[in-house]
């Protein structure tokens, strides 16, 4: 059934939606002609209403042949691509982000024109910018007509909390990114001057906070167990939940507790406010006493299982975020797959990150050097603690499991298959990652030393033809799960007390929580020497998000909350330089050794305070008065 074909004709002005000076608010086809209280008069309505919402959510890793979409000091694209947002933060632009600056309209962010966004269109319809604001309105516009809803609680409940975790979710995209905006709670009238100022971020954060608190006491832990969400049990999984908001709730109150944003660029980094990581670290210990307290469905993936949090081979094209038999979910939240997802991963993204020689693709996202080196030892101490016994010489050799699940390193096997003659793989069968070596051309391999591989599988090149047709790979990375509550909860508390044994809500430790994740994948708890100064705690804390968050996203707007972005060493990133002693062990090359094992800086990036927002679209903020540009842009 049709309902809205287009909720509001936007102008060129994407910010207001409603503020814009249109008069159709509907688009109705000639053969639809239903009231607005029909729209919102029953469950099967109302939600069909709500369901445009998850359309507004962009597919980040999905949403274009290639995507970039980790801009700190994490990932480096090979030389010659850039077109990409990734190349152009290196180079200090951040005007990049938006549509008018991006000839390919590669970018997440703002894709199309805000006249052409379509919540029901393909994959490359999709961006964050138009769609929050798009889908800000639409939350409001069934806010104001909850009161014609005519159904059972339960059905009322489900529908409301929806619509308040959505606003406040698209509220807190946007503000992440560029600061205080003006927090939409009402249907904007079309036909009136626009006078809503931009809101302070802790403003805007508090009013998030409310509709997020409004969401987590309305939604249910699973929608499978509720009258109404029992009709589609089994195909529930992507509906916002609980837990969902409660850990959304947690995290909006830790961005606002964190240095950026509660005291400025001229802050320290443990300059946090403590009263808001209370209140983040309450949210995030509710959480966890409610899937303690219930039979839920989300929990850890088990280590055999953990890159089935990112991507599926071979399983039907099944979405990641749960365990292969789906009793246990770590996704906590997941936007849609528009299309097939593994034909969105398959031939594109999936051919991005082992380099063109072994599978003919054109773009090679990288991990830097740099950033490799935070995945510790398999005794959890880091490269450079004394007592780690990181070993130049052998530096493979005991490191963190998620070193070896994440990254190829030299000696690494490449390519599964044994081929001879026309079709011989030989000479690419193992990673000659050495300066100088086979696979380090800076256009076609690894301009770092390393591969990451953390989103696809060893079958991913040419002779095994792992992004083809058959094995039908899926990428798909969740927006929030499990293990970064855990670590977002540490952080809190440690920020709300200076004490690595302090809890909140929960009666989980700080300490605890981060051995949990550690545990998972095999590595020591955390080491006491740095149990008891609170600031080499919570560098434990980061380094552990930077490891078992890798790649995922987040490292970026982390350096910038942390008010690390401009300062070295995470404003460079750099290659792994050495030669390789003897012959590759094609058994194990954890035990292969090297000479010369020393990191060059290949990029430094200039980036000054006004880099720790992104700058708002001109025409936004020439329609009125009130509505600023960011500092410096």
């Amino acid at each position: 059934m049709k309902f809205f074909n287009k909720i509001i004709l936007f102008s060129t002005l994407t910010l207001s939606m409603g503020f814009v000076s249109c008069t159709d608010y509907l688009d109705k086809s000639p053969d639809s002609d239903i009231s607005s209280t029909d729209a919102f008069k029953d469950f099967h309505n109302f939600q069909g209403f709500t369901e445009e919402l998850y359309n507004c959510i962009p597919d980040f890793n999905g949403g274009y042949w290639t995507n970039s979409w980790n801009w700190g000091e994490d990932e480096i694209i090979n030389v010659g691509t850039t077109f990409h947002f990734g190349y152009k933060v290196d180079q200090g632009d951040f005007w990049g982000w938006q549509r008018e600056f991006d000839g390919w309209s590669s970018g997440w962010m703002d894709r199309q024109k805000a006249s052409d966004f379509n919540p029901g269109s393909d994959r490359f319809g999709h961006s964050l910018y138009p769609g929050c604001w798009y889908g800000i309105r639409k939350a409001n516009m069934g806010l104001a007509n909850l009161d014609k809803f005519s159904g059972t609680d339960e059905e009322k409940n489900l529908i409301a909390g929806q619509l308040y975790f959505f606003r406040a979710w698209f509220h807190f995209e946007l503000m992440q990114y560029f600061g205080g905006i003006p927090y939409i709670k009402e249907v904007l009238p079309s036909d009136q001057q626009l006078t809503l100022p931009r809101m302070t971020y802790k403003e805007c954060a508090d009013l998030a906070a409310e509709d997020f608190r409004k969401a987590a006491d309305l939604l249910p832990i699973d929608w499978d167990k509720t009258t109404i969400g029992a009709q589609t049990k089994g195909k529930n999984q992507l509906r916002v939940t609980k837990i969902a908001a409660l850990g959304y709730l947690g995290k909006n109150y830790l961005w606002v507790a964190s240095p950026l944003m509660a005291k400025g660029t001229s802050a320290g980094t443990y300059d946090y406010d403590a009263d808001y990581a209370k209140k983040a670290a309450d949210a995030f210990g509710e959480l966890f006493q409610t899937l303690d307290g219930n039979d839920t469905q989300f929990g850890l993936l088990p280590w055999t299982q953990y890159s089935e949090n990112f991507v599926t081979s071979g399983e039907n094209g099944k979405m990641p975020g749960q365990t292969k038999d789906n009793t246990i979910t770590e996704a906590i939240f997941r936007g849609p797959v528009y299309g097939s997802g593994w034909g969105s991963s398959a031939w594109g993204q999936a051919k991005a990150y082992g380099g063109g020689d072994i599978n003919d693709g054109g773009v090679t996202f990288l991990p830097t050097a740099n950033y490799v080196n935070y995945y510790g030892m398999a005794n959890g101490l880091p490269l450079d603690d004394p007592q780690s016994g990181f070993d130049k010489e052998h530096p493979w050799k005991d490191r963190d499991p998620r070193f070896y699940n994440d990254i190829r390193y030299d000696g690494c096997r490449m390519v599964k298959k044994e081929t001879t003659g026309n079709d011989d793989n030989t000479k690419w069968r193992y990673a000659d990652l050495q300066t100088g070596g086979l696979f380090r051309s800076e256009t076609r391999g690894s301009r770092t030393g390393y591969f990451n591989y953390k989103f696809i599988t060893n079958e991913c090149n040419k002779w095994d033809d792992g992004y083809g047709w058959s094995p039908q790979i899926n990428i798909h990375i969740p927006w929030m799960r499990l293990s970064d509550v855990y670590l977002m909860y540490a952080e809190s508390v440690v920020a709300a007390t200076g004490n690595a044994n302090g809890s909140a809500t929960s009666t989980m430790t700080a300490l605890q929580a981060v051995n949990k994740i550690r545990a998972r994948a095999g590595v020591v708890d955390v080491n006491s020497k740095y149990v008891s100064d609170p600031h080499k705690f919570m560098d434990e804390i980061r380094r552990e998000r930077a490891v078992e968050l890798a790649f995922e996203g987040h490292r970026f707007n982390d350096l910038r909350r942390w008010l690390l972005l401009d300062k070295y060493p995470y404003n460079v990133k750099t290659s792994q330089e050495f030669q390789r002693v003897g012959n590759i062990n094609p058994t194990d090359p954890k035990q292969d050794a090297v000479s010369g094992f020393k990191e060059v800086q290949i990029l430094k990036r200039d980036f000054s305070a006004k880099h720790y927002w992104l700058p708002l679209k001109k025409a936004d903020t020439q329609l009125y008065v009130g509505f600023d540009q960011n500092p410096g842009w």
